[in-house]
């Protein structure tokens, strides 16, 4: 057994470039097998519609699954999610998902964009020796970066999904971004899914357009309450100011009159 089990933070986001322990061949298989024993059992509480259960079984098998096992990870995060979709625990669901795609990330690392803005023929990140690591481990589990592209696929659709029912500006522009991003890959959704995202697309960018304008409209109102207290001592207020928005740009200007 190694020194110490892998700490690869799940959150990180960001490549390692130090590879990570790994376990012996044996260890590894009996870590794996117990972790699957536990996801059976959760999925079976999934299927009997005890969600907050299942949560509690999927945590159980990540506990025992090898923490460079990043697609085993990202399966058990992206069923969390799941789990939080279907209890309407849409932050818990955007968390557990973006875990999941953080996970995939560190397996098959994004592609940089190239200067057309077309991430698809971009290249890929430079590969190092922490991303080798587990992509021998993708494939020593008889997975490959096909099934890496689905899964990715299912944990971005129920992120856009949680974000979109979170609302307000900035989760409604993750969820426009997240639809953005699967409609690159339009072969890898299933007939309903296209037909979701491009809905979403439709209506996603005017709920955004929406909530930007009333929690701008809610940020002004507490800013001009707030200069209305400190202006008063010098006989000015905020009807002094006028904000004028840009209607192409959606910014404001803002200009001084001494007589209001």
């Amino acid at each position: 057994m190694p020194s110490s089990i892998p700490t690869d933070p799940v959150n990180s986001g960001t490549l390692e470039s130090t590879p990570p322990e790994i376990f012996s061949p044996e260890e590894e298989s009996q870590l794996l097998s117990e972790a699957h024993a536990e996801k059976t059992i959760a999925n079976k509480t999934f299927a009997s519609g005890d969600y907050s259960s299942a949560v509690q079984g999927y945590e159980k098998s990540l506990a025992s699954c090898p923490t460079y096992l990043e697609f085993d990870i990202a399966v058990l995060r992206s069923n969390i999610a799941a789990c939080h979709i279907k209890l309407s625990e849409w932050k818990d669901a955007v968390e557990s998902a973006t875990q999941a795609l953080e996970a995939l990330d560190r397996v098959d690392p994004p592609r940089i964009a190239t200067k057309d803005g077309e991430e698809g023929n971009g290249h890929v990140e430079e590969i190092n020796d922490a991303t080798e690591v587990r992509i021998s481990a993708l494939t020593r589990t008889g997975k490959t970066i096909n099934d890496v592209h689905k899964l990715r696929t299912k944990a971005l659709l129920r992120r856009a999904k949680a974000r979109r029912e979170v609302g307000g500006w900035s989760s409604l522009q993750g969820s426009l971004e997240d639809y953005q991003s699967l409609s690159k890959s339009p072969n890898v959704l299933t007939g309903l899914d296209r037909e979701t995202v491009n809905k979403a697309l439709r209506e996603l960018p005017v709920r955004l357009d929406e909530a930007k304008d009333r929690e701008m409209k809610e940020m002004m109102g507490k800013l001009k309450q707030l200069g209305n207290g400190l202006l008063k001592p010098f006989g000015l207020s905020t009807e002094n100011f006028q904000f004028t928005k840009d209607e192409k740009s959606g910014g404001y200007s803002m200009g001084f009159n001494q007589g209001s």
